[in-house]
């Protein structure tokens, strides 16, 4: 089967860039191997810079009426210290909300199969290959395969699925490794309009009201910290020693979720490669977090996920997809444009992470901003919550 562009992964970013290049009239295949709805390790705040995107792509009114309330205040939970200040508002677009995977990821491969796109769900990608001037990627599902063919192709699976694709990078296991942690929680205390970081010893993490009424909490935890507090609790999951080491180091999370119950099992995934990777290199463009993740701890995840396919998709556009040359012009450009838009944020995130993980400069970040809150949100400025897509965000035809 022949395509002009397969993408490996449903997810934000790849159920985005379906959809753009569908309405284009570019052929699509759209691969993802996991049945949806499903839950995932995700933040799920969705910063107010992105509702141009959301809205670019068609689901804008169903978010709005599914999302969680718009987050416009921000806090500080680490030890005994519970600290408030304002989230800066995105010009033009105001604040942000949060919307569970289960439901965000459903509504965008509905989109992406309604704009065109021929979706294979659940099919894992198998393996890639060149075949003269075509790629192409074999994919299996109940003892079944099959090949599909395309000039372009868009990696959009994530970083933290290993694989024996070009783009699925390699996993090493080291003590310091963050692996997160996700749960949902209902009849919590926390205030509708907040979004609190969270640091605790060995890790940080965040809440926020998602849709249905639950609260989202996820978290990153260094590895050598979570064997550390299961051998202290003679083993049981690791999720329990996670759930019961944040009630006990941290006042802001006994006062949101001591009393709440969970809503669904915890989820736990990683561990988590932030940073920058090539978005395009052996004639595969890559979206999401397979081109660059941040730390979570600036919860803008989905944010540059979506983004990052939006940004992909126009310079896809521009291009005749069997041109290597194009191909490899598009790649430049899309390169340099998610530099510009990304690195910052991605440097922001890295170094707020380096002082939450570490119990001395945790201390210092504490006290920090119990003295000077407005710091929160300068932070949040700093993480990109304010900064549109700008020119990138062309009207969609």
């Amino acid at each position: 089967m022949s395509f002009d562009a397969i993408i490996i992964g449903a997810g934000p970013a790849g159920a985005t860039c379906a959809i753009a290049l569908a309405r284009r009239g570019w052929s699509v295949a759209l691969v993802e191997r996991m049945s949806f709805p499903r839950r995932k390790v995700c933040g799920e705040f969705i910063s107010a810079t992105s509702l141009a995107v959301i809205d670019g792509v068609g689901i804008g009114e169903a978010f709005r009426r599914a999302a969680g309330p718009q987050v416009r205040r921000l806090a500080f939970f680490g030890g005994e210290r519970v600290v408030e200040a304002a989230m800066p508002a995105a010009p033009g677009a105001g604040f942000g909300r949060a919307l569970g995977r289960d439901v965000l990821d459903d509504l965008l491969v509905s989109e992406a199969a309604r704009s065109g796109a021929r979706l294979f769900q659940p099919w894992r990608a198998l393996a890639l290959e060149r075949r003269g001037a075509l790629q192409q990627l074999t994919i299996g599902a109940r003892g079944e395969t099959r090949k599909l063919s395309a000039p372009v192709v868009i990696a959009a699976h994530g970083s933290w699925e290993p694989g024996g694709l070009p783009s699925q990078p390699g996993k090493a296991h080291r003590p310091s490794d963050l692996l997160g942690f996700k749960a949902h929680f209902s009849g919590a205390r926390l205030a509708g309009e907040v979004m609190p970081l969270i640091v605790f010893p060995g890790g940080y993490g965040g809440m926020v009201w998602s849709d249905g009424g639950r609260l989202s909490l996820s978290l990153c935890i260094r590895r050598d910290m979570l064997l550390r507090l299961r051998e202290e609790a003679k083993g049981g999951p690791a999720a329990a020693a996670v759930h019961r080491h944040l009630l006990a180091s941290c006042r802001g999370v006994r006062a949101a979720i001591g009393g709440a119950e969970l809503s669904g099992p915890w989820l736990a995934a990683g561990p988590i490669r932030p940073g920058m990777r090539p978005r395009y290199a052996e004639d595969i463009f890559r979206a999401g977090n397979v081109a660059g993740e941040s730390h979570p701890i600036i919860a803008e995840g989905i944010s540059m996920a979506i983004q990052s396919a939006w940004l992909l998709a126009e310079e896809l556009a521009l291009i005749e997809p069997a041109s290597e040359a194009a191909r490899a012009l598009a790649g430049r450009r899309y390169a340099l444009r998610w530099r510009r838009h990304f690195a910052a944020r991605i440097a922001v995130a890295s170094a707020l992470a380096q002082l939450a993980a570490r119990p001395a400069t945790a201390e210092l970040m504490g006290w920090g901003v119990a003295r000077l809150p407005p710091l929160l949100t300068l932070g949040a400025r700093f993480s990109g919550k304010t900064k549109p897509l700008g020119a990138a965000m062309a009207e969609e035809t």
